[in-house]
C-alpha cells in the first residue's frame, strides 16, 4: 500500500505541531519519470514553532525524522517549505 497525504500529515501533526500545514501529492506531475516507480511524489508547507532558530537543512531534517517510517513506504521525493510563525 503506497503512503498517502494523510498519513504525512498525520505523523507531521503529532511530531511538530505545526500550526499550519498542508501536503499535496504531486505524483501525476511526474508521470513517466522513472523515479516515479520508486515511490510517490509530495510537497509540504509546514508552519511550526519547533524550527525557530533553525537553519532550512535542521529544519528539513525534523521533517525527515518525523516521517522516517514513512519513506520506505513509497515516499521517493519531498518538497518541503519548512517556517516558524513568524515567517508565515
Amino acid at each position: 500500500m503506497a503512503v498517502s497525504a494523510q498519513q504525512i500529515e498525520a505523523a507531521l501533526r503529532e511530531a511538530l505541531a505545526p500550526v499550519q500545514l498542508s501536503v499535496q501529492d504531486d505524483s501525476h506531475l511526474h508521470a513517466g519519470h522513472a523515479g516515479a516507480k520508486e515511490g510517490r511524489h509530495f510537497s509540504v508547507r509546514i508552519v511550526s514553532a519547533r524550527f525557530a532558530g533553525l537553519p532550512r537543512v535542521a529544519r528539513h531534517r525534523l521533517v525527515y525524522d518525523a516521517l522516517g517510517r514513512l519513506i520506505p513506504q513509497g515516499i521517493h521525493a519531498l518538497a518541503i517549505q519548512a517556517h516558524t510563525p513568524d515567517e508565515a
